[in-house]
């Protein structure tokens, strides 16, 4: 018997280019690596010290920090490829991932795309044009108008036809970005002004379409996975319907809508089938994703939304139930392998639910948040692979010192967890989130475990609009006498460190350092609200604690205990909490041998089962500062000054210098971290301003000024008030 041997497959890349940043590009390399592939990074001037690049084999500039003259510019990533021998590019998700022309100038210069071929990235990646074209196919769409070309007035003509409330969306987004709701015909010109205005700066492309809003919708997607041999198959569906702004927050895989229903093999297998046909029309290769929207009152309709011709940030959930790893089948295919997973080979496997840590600040309105990461506890850490047996995995691209810049998007990592079912996943979930630990910089950890804990959620009661229901019930945790206390006594024991008594001594161990205590001494925290927490430590008690005071309240005990690294614990009154701490320091450091020893934190960074706080030490000079600045007001009163919320350009000014403006109304919008915040007037009066659109702004810097005349009774009466407040600050000290 003659044996004949078969062609052996392509061989795989001897060297990949990763065309992003942020924990995308960490994950693609960890794969590139467990494949015996060289990974390139490519960086701008902003991301320079950022972990993609330290892990990768290979790292090269590309370019300033803005997106445009880095991250996006096409002619830069190709001459990397030069630079380095890459053979082919992955293009992770957002940036250039879904450009068709970004691959037709791969292609030219003889590079692999790790992705699609430009006929589905040209048809999918418009979403006018794919909704169009899948009608063809047997793939349901939801009822609009997706015509190319529309003005705002053809768009206005044709609402009606739609019906209210509807959607407008840009043809050329993907992410939920730019997506704005309209109930009532008359908002409607407004909005589409300010949509085609996102669109542009955020896509290039300011083309919209008006789709129905489906009511009490789910936001269900399916896993394809494709080669260049004629094989489509899927890997199940995700839930994605916890949505702010239309932007996922968590998802999970499989769907509890189909789990709980006694048909929900079969819709999956349409939906499956479905998808397969959304790929099959457009000769589809490698990952893509097919979203759909399913309504929870008819779960068995859905309708075709877009196509994601490239990873999704959610799929994680999809490893985690399958064990296959969509890297690595990214990168074969694009070699030119054939799947070796057939459609019966797919088998979900209990449940897996990720939840998407980003920089900002839930309780202000989800306001990004900037600054440095100075401790980071992400356990059980990013090392396990894609795929692999485990209850929990974290993808980030965070490490300590590193810099969360505005120039880009702010989500920062994201937790995964595995049960055996839904309720396990979701408990695996929480614990993971309750210890996970990133101070330096506000992160929404603690809104992520309220929702994963809501009494809907846990249900699986979901739809894309429960979040905004549920937000104004959330009940934020807030800095107390613990964490003032906690901060005060480090603030002590950092001073008497760096000031030891003679006699007594700093600190006295125990599994750590203990205070001290050289009192009385009088601490002042600022807090991230403008308020002022006094704590007093003036003396110590019977059993070595010492006393303390959280303002005009009475003598309480306190000790303080350093545990291990950054660790802290604080006993209050015989109650006692652990802390994860971390100081922050400005100005110079005192000279001391090798080491020079700051002179004391300015701010304290502190955090407890997955919530954080910002304390700052405020010197005489700011805390008194902050006392003139509440008494200039009248309680209850707005702030008169408008300031940028963090650092960004100014994108549009609806008002000019000189206007008379109502309270709440919009005086200009800033784009920061790829989302429009509009400031609006704090109060009715009379508008400074003196910035322009384009101009580049600063964290907290005054935009606009409202002056309302005040009477001069009042004026006087302030000033008088300030000069008392003045002569008691003087006497506190």
């Amino acid at each position: 018997m003659t044996t004949t041997l078969s062609t052996p497959p392509k061989p795989l890349f001897g060297t990949v280019l990763v065309a992003n940043r942020g924990e995308i590009a960490c994950r693609v390399i960890r794969t590139l690596r467990a494949l015996g592939i060289r990974s390139v990074a490519v960086y701008s001037d902003a991301d320079a010290g950022a972990r993609h690049v330290r892990e990768a084999d290979v790292a090269v500039r590309i370019g300033p920090a803005a997106a445009p003259e880095s991250y996006l510019k096409i002619e830069a990533i190709i001459q990397a490829c030069r630079e380095t021998g890459a053979e082919a590019v992955h293009p992770g998700y957002g940036f250039l991932s879904e450009n068709v022309d970004f691959a037709r100038a791969l292609e030219k210069a003889g590079i692999t795309f790790i992705g699609p071929g430009v006929e589905s990235l040209n048809i999918m990646g418009d979403k006018i044009r794919s909704k169009n074209h899948v009608t063809g196919y047997g793939v349901p769409v939801v009822p609009g108008i997706a015509e190319p070309g529309m003005t705002d007035a053809q768009l206005i003509r044709a609402a009606p036809g739609v019906g209210f409330p509807l959607l407008i969306k840009p043809s050329a987004g993907g992410g939920g970005k730019g997506m704005h709701i309209v109930e009532r015909p008359g908002d409607l010109a407004a909005t589409l002004a300010t949509a085609r205005r996102v669109a542009a700066s955020a896509f290039g492309d300011d083309t919209l379409f008006l789709e129905r809003l489906v009511l009490t919708p789910r936001h269900i997607e399916v896993q394809v996975l494709a080669d260049n041999h004629g094989n489509v198959i899927h890997l199940g569906e995700r839930e994605c319907s916890l949505q702010r702004r239309h932007q996922k927050v968590i998802e999970e895989a499989p769907s509890p809508l189909l789990e709980s229903l006694p048909d929900g093999a079969e819709i999956r297998a349409r939906l499956g089938e479905a998808a397969c046909n959304a790929a099959r029309s457009v000769n589809y290769s490698g990952a893509g994703t097919v979203e759909f929207l399913v309504s929870d009152n008819a779960p068995d309709e859905f309708f075709f939304m877009e196509m994601n011709t490239r990873l999704q940030v959610e799929h994680p959930v999809t490893e985690m139930v399958t064990g296959v790893d969509l890297v690595e089948w990214q990168v074969r295919i694009a070699a030119g392998e054939e799947l070796t997973v057939a459609q019966d080979d797919v088998v979900l496997t209990g449940h897996s639910v990720e939840a998407r840590v980003y920089a900002e600040i839930p309780e202000r309105n989800f306001l990004p948040s900037t600054g440095t990461v100075l401790l980071l506890d992400e356990l059980p850490g990013p090392a396990q692979r894609p795929g692999a047996p485990g209850r929990v995995r974290v993808d980030s691209a965070l490490v300590e010192g590193l810099e969360i810049s505005s120039s880009y998007d702010p989500m920062i990592s994201k937790v995964i967890a595995w049960g055996q079912d839904r309720t396990v996943a979701l408990d695996t979930l929480d614990e993971a989130l309750t210890g996970y630990t990133a101070l330096g910089v506000d992160t929404n950890v603690e809104y992520l475990r309220l929702l994963v804990n809501d009494a809907d959620v846990r249900a699986g009661r979901l739809d894309t609009g429960l979040i905004e229901r549920k937000m104004p019930d959330f009940s934020f945790r807030r800095v107390g006498d613990f964490e003032l206390v906690a901060a005060a006594l480090y603030a002590v024991a950092m001073e008497e460190q760096n000031n030891p008594a003679p006699s007594a001594g700093p600190w006295r161990r125990r599994d750590g350092w203990r205070l001290g205590a050289q009192a009385p001494r009088r601490v002042s925290l600022g807090t991230s609200d403008g308020g002022i927490g006094a704590v007093g430590v003036t003396g110590r008690a019977a059993d070595g604690a010492v006393l303390v005071s959280v303002g005009d309240g009475p003598q309480r005990t306190a000790s303080l205990q350093f545990l291990r690294r950054s660790r802290i614990e604080l006993t209050l009154d015989g109650e006692t909490r652990g802390y994860s701490l971390a100081p922050a320091y400005t100005g110079p450091a005192t000279p001391g041998g090798d080491s020079p020893t700051p002179r004391a934190p300015t701010e304290l960074f502190l955090g407890n089962e997955g919530w954080s706080c910002r304390l700052e030490v405020l010197a005489r000079e700011t805390r008194l500062a902050r006392v003139l600045a509440a008494i200039e007001r009248e309680e209850g009163a707005a702030d008169p000054a408008v300031r940028s919320p963090m650092p960004g350009t100014v994108v549009s000014v609806s008002v000019s210098n000189g206007d008379t403006v109502e309270a709440g109304q919009v005086l200009l919008s800033v784009e920061a971290m790829k989302m429009e915040h509009q400031l609006v007037a704090p109060l009715a009066g009379t508008v400074h301003i003196s910035i322009m659109s384009g101009d580049l702004v600063k964290a907290d810097q005054v935009l606009a000024t409202i002056h309302a005349p005040a009477p001069p009774s009042a004026e006087n009466a302030a000033e008088d008030t300030i000069e008392e407040a003045v002569i008691a600050m003087g006497a506190a000290e």
